[in-house]
């Protein structure tokens, strides 16, 4: 049970459940007015904010916790660093949060929706950074990285791609330093957690589940006695999370680590309550593993027959995606192309050739 006050712990709102592709939905489409957190489970409240893009919208977590200096909450994950993000914080600490400290600032992993008002929120509460070394560290070197102009390793790794120079030329404009404009200076130190480990908020042992893929160290907290899971991005309810091979470390396999990170979910219990960073909160969280799992497997598949003949990752694009890419999303496109790309190779189903810069790849 939880050792905080009973002035913070909200009485669980009840709802009529809803089902969509054999997931359920306990709070029936419900979601947290702007500037209110909502209670989810015992002393667990959601607030959602929106964020620019199609996503257009960041699910943040607060769990009743104490301190040595008193009552207050754990928050996971803040957001990105926008007028609109701050503005809604400031209403809840006007509203619902009237009077409510931070305790500790537990962020799920570097992605800018996720933390970017980390920095700020540490700062306003005096409240330690919780997040695992491998999303800090990540974190930190896009902070420094703050050069304007885009490196020509970037461009280099574009080309390879088959952007063409138009789109080279568009993705040049943007600058480089993007990252640092949406998220608020990190704190200079950090307390780490890994895999495994025991977290005690609020009298409640959560204990730390982490993922790859989608990003080097994605933490997730798994309550055994509540059942509640709080995914943050490793498991969304009705989109796969983007698994993207990046400039920074092109023969990694991300695809192949996602895989492996599912398998690691599924030793949990499918009756949890699942907590996404985007989407409502649902159960079925092995359905909802074996869907995404299935749903790469039949990409890699339909991908491998597509490489009869060389393809660049902008060929591959409408065997992998559903929608049109356009600019804002030409990025994550060829970054999730190349994962799967890259997991064909590592598989040995593919092969690749380099010629004048650009990635050729040929089914095996």
């Amino acid at each position: 049970m939880s050792q905080v006050s009973d002035a913070l712990v909200r009485p669980v709102q009840k709802h009529k459940p809803t089902t969509h592709k054999g997931l359920v939905y306990p709070f029936g489409g419900l979601e947290p007015e702007a500037g209110t957190a909502m209670p989810v489970a015992p002393g667990i409240r959601w607030v959602r904010l929106h964020v620019p893009g199609p996503l257009r919208h960041v699910n943040c977590w607060l769990l009743d916790d104490s301190d040595a200096r008193g009552d207050g909450v754990a928050m996971i994950d803040t957001g990105m660093n926008t007028d609109a993000a701050r503005d809604a914080w400031k209403a809840l600490w006007r509203g619902d949060l009237a009077g409510v400290r931070v305790t500790r600032m537990i962020g799920t992993h570097f992605h800018p929706d996720h933390i970017g008002l980390s920095g700020w929120i540490c700062d306003r509460h005096a409240a330690p950074l919780v997040m695992t070394r491998g999303e800090w560290l990540t974190a930190r070197m896009l902070i420094a990285d703050a050069r304007e102009t885009v490196p020509g390793e970037m461009v280099a790794f574009w080309r390879g791609a088959g952007w063409d120079e138009a789109q080279v030329a568009h993705a040049e404009t943007r600058g480089w330093a993007g990252f640092q404009r949406i998220v608020t200076p990190l704190p200079l130190s950090f307390t780490r957690i890994a895999h495994d480990d025991t977290l005690t908020i609020g009298g409640v042992e959560w204990r730390v589940a982490v993922g790859s893929g989608h990003s080097p160290e994605h933490a997730c907290l798994y309550d055994p006695i509540g059942k509640v899971l709080i995914a943050g991005d490793q498991v969304l309810p009705r989109i796969s999370p983007n698994v993207s091979l990046g400039v920074t470390e092109p023969e990694a396999d991300p695809l192949g680590e996602w895989f492996a990170s599912i398998a690691r979910l599924k030793q949990l219990p499918d009756d949890v309550l699942v907590l996404p960073g985007h989407g409502d909160p649902f159960i079925g969280l092995h359905r909802r593993l074996d869907a995404m799992d299935r749903e790469h497997r039949e990409r890699l598949d339909e991908l491998h027959v597509f490489l009869s003949e060389p393809r660049r990752a902008v060929d591959c694009f409408g065997r992998l995606f559903r929608r049109a890419i356009g600019p804002d999303v030409l990025g994550m496109a060829t970054g999730e192309a190349l994962a799967h790309l890259r997991r064909l190779e590592v598989e040995d189903r593919a092969e690749r050739e380099i010629v004048d810069g650009v990635w050729w790849y040929r089914a095996r």
